[in-house]
This record gives C-alpha cells, structure tokens and sequence, in this order.
C-alpha cells in the first residue's frame, strides 16, 4: 500500500502523483519505441489507427467527457481536417502548414457549430450536431471542384524534409504516436489550468458555474473549437494513413464509434481514449476471427459431444451465416454499449481503477467508493 502526504497545493495538480508512475509511462513508451521494429506490419498498422482514434477520443472527451456537450457529429470534423490535408496538398503546400491550417480551420467550424448549439442541450443538442454532420457529408459530396465528389481524393505520401514517408513506415508510426502524446500532455494541462476548471463547473452545474463568474456560452464555444481544432489534426492523419478519402467514410456510424470510444474506455480521463481506441480497432480482427475460425471449432466440438457429421455441418454453416450477417458490427456496438451503461458507466478505466484501489487498501475497501452523489441546485430541480 503506497500513502502519499501532501504538503503544497502542487501537488493535486501534478502530471505524476508518484515515481510509479514515471516507471510505468516509461516502460509503455519504450514498448511503443521498439514497436515498429519487433512487431509485424498488420499489427504496426493497427497501433497507427488506435493513435489516430485515441487522439480523436482525447478531443471528443475534452466536449463531453469534461465539458457535459454531447456530440455526434465528430465524423465531419475529422473529413473537413482530412479534407483540407488532400486538398492543399494538390498546391504543393508542406506538410506542417496544411497539418496547421487543417486543425485551425476546424477549430474554426467548431466555434461556428458551438454558437448555435449554446441554446441547446441533451437530445436537442445531439440532434443538431447530427445534422451538422449530414450538412458536411453533403458538401463533400457535391462541391466537386474541391472534393472530387464521390469519385473521392487521392492523398499522396507525406513530404517531410524533403524525404517521402509512406503510411506504413515508422516515421509516420512515431509521428501519430508524438500527436497523440502532445495531444493527451496539451489536455492534462488544460484540465489543470482555469480554462479546464470552467469545463468541469459547467458539466457539474451551469448554475453554480455562473454563480461562480463564469462565462458559460464562452467556455462552450471554446471547447467546441478546441474539441474540432484536435480532430482537424487527426483528420490529417487519417487521410495519410488511408491514402484515400470519399464521403462515404465519414458518415455518422464514425461518429458513433468515436463516441464508443469514450464510452468503453472511460469518458474522465485520457487512458479510458486509449482503451477504448484499443477496443474500437480490435473489434474487426475479432469479427474475422469469428467468421473464419469459430464456426469450425463450434462444429469439432459438435462433433466431440457426439452430434452426426450432417448436424456437425449444418452448425457450422448457421454459425458461419451468423458470423456474415450484415449489421452484426451494430449490434456488437449495441450489446456492449447497453452492458457498459448498466454496469460499468466509468468504463474500462474506472474498472481498472476500482481494481487497483481494492488491492490498496485490501481489507478495508468500500463497495461505495466510487458512487457519486448527484447533489441539486434548486433552480436544476425540474430540469
């Protein structure tokens, strides 16, 4: 059991509460150093997209996670970031001005979509952000002259000092893995600063928050754009990684798994992006898996337990079906959700937390801990 006495206010707002945490960090980053070099190309490829995807759930947690705005519509953020990556590459504009620019336009469309979504909430809110996303999904579609419409927009390689850095290489793997480290640092700092301060007050209580002297529509606004502005950076990334863009890809089942993402992994800390990104990538290798592989082993173990050769097949067939049915994506995403929701909300990370803390304080743990007392304001009691 480790017992940590502070003495300056310093110390709740550390990066690292205690050296164990620097051992930990530090054993993760050299781990994902070596990677590239010890692990094969599919499973290299796979830690690039939980990079791109947890850098996206860093920014869509700063919105909902920290700030209590529900959107649904981060699917259009991450196209108008890779969008613009595709578009002013044509130009011969290098690499780490249109990386900026995307995220500075972005953040830009954020605030725009954060001003009149200041009247809304709940529901009303997500709906509006939803239909945001269908705007720009349209756009895309029909301002030919920039996107290419459907036919899509071919993304080259990265130019960087002078050299071409292919997708698949580990310059572009350390790339998204130093945005994603920025990403997750440049949150943990704006959490601890004023700014992250007013987040949190106005998600708890927007009452108490402008009780307090905050800027409620300001603060929103500004996390809508800062939320954007993070996505517009992962948009780029996205769009190089891919090689290839059309509208199609942005549609609002992205902006569901965006929002799975800090749903599973926990929506009140960085780690639960990550965890979740893990789960969102490892889902479709666990869906081949189960189309090409469980059906035979569901039929030998038919077949062990005595069923006929004929019984043994047609398991195996209704299996396979079951594995290739269209939407069975979906309705994993469904059942998961509804299992998170009833009995773990705070997600893989708060699960892992409450693991941690019953080996802490072993004997003496309470099943209570984590149990959050909503208290009312008056005004907040019909809402």
């Amino acid at each position: 059991m480790r017992f940590m006495f502070k003495t300056d206010y310093e110390d709740d707002i550390k990066l690292f509460p205690h050296s164990g945490y620097m051992v930990t960090y530090g054993v993760l980053l050299a781990f994902l150093m070596v990677a590239p070099f010890v692990l094969s190309s599919y499973l290299v490829s796979q830690l690039v997209f939980v990079f791109i995807y947890a850098t996206v759930g860093v920014g869509l947690m700063i919105l909902t996670g920290f700030t209590g705005q529900a959107s649904l519509g981060h699917a259009a953020f991450l196209a108008i970031g890779a969008y613009t990556a595709g578009y002013l590459q044509q130009y011969n504009v290098p690499f780490p001005v249109y990386f900026l620019v995307a995220g500075l336009l972005t953040g830009v469309v954020g605030a725009m979509v954060g001003f009149p979504a200041l009247r809304l909430q709940g529901i009303y809110l997500v709906i509006a952000t939803i239909s945001f996303a269908f705007i720009i999904e349209e756009i895309l579609a029909r301002w030919e002259s920039v996107t290419h419409g459907n036919e899509g927009m071919r993304v080259k390689a990265l130019q960087a000092l002078g050299t071409t850095v292919s997708r698949d290489s580990p310059t572009f793997y350390f790339l998204c893995l130093a945005v994603l480290a920025l990403t997750i640092v440049g949150t943990l700092n704006l959490l601890r600063s004023p700014t992250g301060r007013a987040f949190v007050a106005i998600r708890d209580s927007e009452t108490a928050a402008r009780s307090m002297g905050v800027n409620v529509s300001l603060y929103k606004v500004k996390s809508f754009a800062i939320s954007a502005a993070i996505t517009g950076f992962a948009g780029v990334l996205f769009a190089h990684k891919m090689s290839f863009i059309s509208p199609e890809m942005f549609t609002l089942q992205l902006s569901i798994e965006f929002i799975i993402v800090i749903l599973i992994g926990g929506a009140f800390s960085p780690h639960g992006a990550v965890l979740g990104a893990i789960f969102i990538v490892m889902i479709d290798p666990f869906l081949t898996y189960l189309k090409d592989d469980v059906p035979g082993m569901v039929a030998a173990v038919a077949a062990t337990f005595g069923a006929g050769a004929e019984l043994a097949a047609k398991i195996q067939s209704n299996v396979a079906a079951f594995a290739s049915a269209n939407g069975l994506k979906g309705a994993i995403y469904g059942v998961i959700i509804v299992l998170f929701v009833l009995f773990e909300p705070l997600g893989l990370y708060g699960r892992w937390l409450k693991i941690k803390l019953f080996f802490q304080l072993f004997p003496l743990y309470k099943r209570a801990t984590f149990k959050r007392q909503k208290i009312y304001v008056k005004s907040e009691r019909n809402r």
